[in-house]
C-alpha cells in the first residue's frame, strides 16, 4: 500500500488514506513491539488494512463515513495500550485499566463486535408497549402538545424572516473570556442583603470559547472559569480566575486544542514526525476540563465534571491546588462518574460512577468517608469504598449519566436508554468524530429505574418506564412502602445539541429549536411493597402518578407532571431536605420561547402551583437556596442567584430573593473589564 495520506500531485491531506496508511504501519511495526494483545488480533486487524489494499489496487475509492464503520470493528483490546498516567476514557469506556481488560484479549474484533451487538440489542422492542393505551407515553405526549401549540406561530414568523426567539439572548452563552480577576471587585449594592448572610458562592462553567486561532465546537468544551461572589455585611465582591487542570495548561502553552473534547477534536501537532502522530491514536487520553460543578470534600473545595479527575480549589482566591484521579484510587477502577455527588449532614459524600469489574462494568456507588470539618480523617480518598453496584444493561454501551438519587435508606439510579458506546469510543481515537457521536439514543427500549439498598449495597427491585432523557434529578424520598423521585426530563437527547455552538449561534432561524430543549418536571412513584395486582399499584393520596404490572411480572412506573413549565438545574432546601419529603424546588426556566426566557422558577409540587422571578433582558443563574437561622418552614430563607445582562457583556450581579414571596431582597452589581460568561453550578459555602 503507497503513502498515499497526502496526495502527491496536489499535496492535500486525505483522511481515509491516511487511516488506511497507519493502520497498515500499525499492524507491521507499532503494535506488535508496545502492546499484549495476541496474534490473532493483529491477523483481524491486518485483515482490513488488506481489504483496503485490495480496493486501493481496483481503483475503487471509500467514504470517510466507510472508513470509520471498518475502524468501528477494531478490537477492543487496542484499547489497553492507553498511559498509565492518563485520565480514563471519557463518560464510561470499559478500558480503565489495562489489568481488567488483558482477559478480553483473546476475542478477535469480530467475536467482538457479535457480542457489542447482542448486548446493545438485547431486550424486546417495547414500542408497541409504550405506544398502547395501557401504557402511555405522558412524558412525550405532554411536550408534544406544548410544541404543537406554538407551532403556527413559528412558521408564519419563518415564512416573514422574522427573529423565532425575539426574547431569548443566547450570546451569554457564547462570550469569550480570556481575562481574570484575581482581586476581589467590589460592587454597587441596592435593597437590602440580609445581615446574617454571611458567605461565599462559587460557581462554575464555560469561560474561554477559544484558544489561539482555534474555536470549540460545544458549550461542555470550553475552559473552566470558576467564579466567586462573597457576601458580607450587606454587600459583596466578585472574583474569577481560570481552573489551572493540564488540559487548560498544554492548551495555553501550544496556543491550539491539544485535547479531545465533547463536542471538539484536538488540532494536530504540525510538528509531529508520522511515528509521534501514529503513536497518538493509541494513547486514550480525556480532558480534566472539570467545568461543571462544584462541591465540598472535608474543609476543602473541589471542582467535577464526568471524568474521574477533581481539582482542589482555594474558596478565597481561587487559585487551583491539587488533583484527585479517582480511577487510581484501589479497588475503584472508576472511568467515569457523575458530577452531582450527595453530600450528607453529617459529612459523607456518596457518587455514582461506572467501574470495570471482573464480571464486566458496572454502576457503582463510591462512599467517601465521614467529610465533614473537624473530623479526624485526614486523607478521605484513600479510604474511599464501594458500597453498590448494579449491573449494566448494555456492557458495551452504559448508560450516561449526571445524576443519581438517594433517600435514607436507599441509592437511586436511573438508567436512561442513552448509552457510550466502548467500540465508537475506542474508535474515536483512529477516525475524526466528536466524542458526542459515541452516546446512542435507543428509544425502543425503556427507562429502567434502580433503587438499591444502602445497608446491602444490592439492587433490591428495578421499575420499567417510557423512554426519556434527563440531566437532573430534583429530589427523592420515602413515603409509606413508596419511593418517590422527581426529575426534570425531556423525551430525547436532543437538547445536547441545542449547546453545539452553532446552534445557538442559529438558534433564532431554527424552528426545531424551542422544541429541542423543551423539558418538564415529573414525579415517579415507586410501589416497594407489592402484594397484589391492583390497577394502579401506587397507593399514596394526592398523586396522579400511576404503576402497573406488565405481563411478565415487571412493574411499569407512569409519572405525573409537576408544572407546565421547563425547568433546569433544580435546587432544594437541600441541607434539610435532601432525600426527605419536600415541598418546593427552585429552577431556571428552559422554556426558550418565553417572553421572558430568563425566568427564575419555585414550584410548589404538593399545591403544583408555580411563582416566579424575571427581569426583562437578565438571564439568571441556577437557583441556590440557603436557609435562615431559626426558621421553622421549609422555605424560610433565601435564593442566590447571578445576572446576566443581554446588552451588556462586562456587567453582573448576585441577586437575593425571599425564597417564601419570591420576590426581591437585595443585589450587588459588577461593572468588570472583560465579558461574563453563563456558568452551570454552584455551592454556597456559609463563612
Amino acid at each position: 500500500m503507497c503513502r498515499q495520506g497526502y496526495s502527491r500531485t496536489q499535496g492535500n491531506y486525505n483522511p481515509v488514506l491516511y487511516q488506511k496508511e497507519q493502520l497498515n504501519f500499525a499492524t507491521s511495526s507499532f503494535i506488535p513491539s508496545s502492546t499484549p494483545i495476541k496474534q490473532h488480533n493483529f491477523r483481524a486487524l491486518q485483515s482490513i488494512v488488506n481489504d483496503w489494499d485490495e480496493e486501493d489496487a481496483n481503483g475503487q475509492s471509500e467514504t470517510e463515513a466507510a472508513s470509520d464503520n471498518r475502524i468501528n470493528a477494531l478490537p477492543i483490546t487496542l484499547a489497553i495500550t492507553r498511559t498509565e498516567d492518563s485520565v480514563p476514557t471519557v463518560m464510561g469506556s470499559a478500558v480503565s485499566h489495562r489489568r481488567s481488560l488483558e482477559g478480553q484479549s483473546k476475542f478477535h474484533s469480530g467475536l467482538l463486535q457479535k457480542k457489542y451487538l447482542a448486548a446493545h440489542n438485547a431486550g424486546p422492542d417495547w414500542t408497541p408497549m409504550l405506544s398502547s393505551g395501557e401504557y402511555e407515553r405522558v412524558i412525550q405526549k405532554e411536550i408534544d402538545r406544548v410544541n404543537a401549540e406554538g407551532e403556527i406561530e413559528r412558521q408564519k414568523r419563518l415564512k416573514d424572516e422574522e427573529d423565532l426567539l425575539p426574547d431569548c439572548d443566547l450570546t451569554v452563552w457564547l462570550r469569550d473570556c480570556k481575562g481574570e480577576l484575581v482581586e476581589p471587585l467590589l460592587g454597587r449594592t441596592s435593597g437590602a442583603i440580609p445581615t446574617w448572610l454571611n458567605g461565599t458562592l462559587i460557581r462554575n462553567g464555560p469561560g474561554a470559547m477559544t484558544v489561539g486561532d482555534y474555536s470549540y465546537n460545544h458549550l461542555f468544551d470550553a475552559a473552566a472559569l470558576l467564579h466567586r461572589f462573597h457576601i458580607k455585611d450587606g454587600s459583596g465582591t466578585y472574583q474569577c480566575r481560570f481552573l489551572q487542570s493540564k488540559t487548560y495548561k498544554r492548551n495555553q502553552a501550544a496556543q491550539r486544542i491539544v485535547v479531545n473534547e465533547f463536542g471538539t477534536r484536538a488540532v494536530a501537532d504540525p510538528c509531529k514526525t508520522i511515528f509521534q502522530k501514529f503513536a497518538s491514536y493509541f494513547k486514550f487520553e480525556d480532558s480534566d476540563n472539570c467545568l461543571v460543578s462544584v462541591y465540598p470534600f472535608k474543609d476543602e473545595i473541589y471542582t467535577l465534571t464526568e471524568t474521574p479527575v477533581m481539582y482542589r480549589i482555594d474558596g478565597e482566591t481561587l487559585e487551583t491546588m491539587n488533583s484527585v484521579n479517582v480511577s487510581c484510587l484501589k479497588n475503584l477502577n472508576i472511568v467515569h462518574h457523575t458530577s452531582h455527588p450527595h453530600v450528607e449532614d453529617d459529612g459523607l459524600v456518596f457518587n455514582i460512577g461506572v467501574s470495570v469489574q471482573h464480571k464486566g462494568p458496572l454502576y457503582t456507588i463510591v462512599e467517601f468517608p465521614n467529610t465533614k470539618k473537624g473530623s479526624e480523617k485526614k486523607d478521605i480518598f484513600s479510604e474511599a469504598r464501594i458500597v453498590g453496584s448494579v449491573s449494566c444493561r448494555w456492557p458495551f454501551q452504559p448508560c450516561y449519566m449526571h445524576t443519581f438519587g438517594m433517600t435514607k435508606s436507599f441509592f437511586i439510579i436511573v438508567e436512561q436508554p442513552m448509552g457510550i458506546s466502548v467500540m465508537e469510543k475506542i474508535a474515536t481515537n483512529f477516525n475524526t468524530k466528536p466524542l458526542y457521536s459515541v452516546l446512542k439514543w435507543n428509544d425502543k427500549h425503556p427507562t429502567l429505574i434502580h433503587v438499591v439498598d444502602r445497608k446491602s449495597g444490592k439492587n433490591v427491585k428495578t421499575f420499567l418506564a417510557e423512554p426519556f432523557f434527563y440531566l437532573h434529578i430534583i429530589n427523592q424520598y420515602e413515603d409509606k412502602n413508596h419511593v418517590v423521585i422527581d426529575i426534570c426530563v425531556y423525551k430525547n437527547p436532543d437538547m445536547i445539541e441545542c449547546m453545539l455552538i452553532e446552534a445557538l449561534k442559529t438558534a433564532k432561524q431554527n424552528p426545531d429549536y424551542a422544541k429541542m430543549f423543551r423539558g418538564r418536571p415529573v414525579r415517579y412513584v415507586l410501589p416497594m411493597n407489592v402484594t397484589e395486582n391492583l390497577a394502579n399499584l401506587v397507593t399514596l393520596p394526592d398523586t396522579n402518578a400511576k404503576a402497573h404490572m406488565t405481563k411478565d411480572g415487571k412493574i411499569f412506573v407512569v409519572p405525573e407532571v409537576l408544572s407546565n413549565m421547563g425547568c433546569e438545574t433544580p435546587r432544594i432546601n437541600y441541607p434539610l431536605f435532601s432525600g426527605k419529603k419536600y415541598r418546593y424546588f427552585y429552577a431556571i426556566s428552559s422554556d426558550v420561547d418565553l417572553k421572558s426566557p430568563g425566568t427564575l422558577i419555585k414550584v410548589d409540587v404538593t399545591n403544583k402551583t408555580v411563582l416566579t422571578w424575571t427581569e426583562i433582558g437578565t438571564f439568571p443563574s441556577e437557583p441556590v437556596f440557603v436557609p435562615s437561622p431559626n426558621g421553622e418552614d421549609e422555605d424560610d430563607g433565601v435564593v442566590i442567584s447571578t445576572l446576566l445582562w443581554g446588552n451588556d457583556p462586562c456587567k453582573t450581579a448576585v441577586i437575593i430573593l425571599d425564597a417564601k414571596k419570591f420576590t426581591e431582597l437585595g443585589r450587588t452589581e459588577f461593572e468588570t473589564p472583560g465579558p461574563v460568561p453563563k456558568c452551570l453550578h454552584g455551592w454556597y459555602f456559609p463563612d
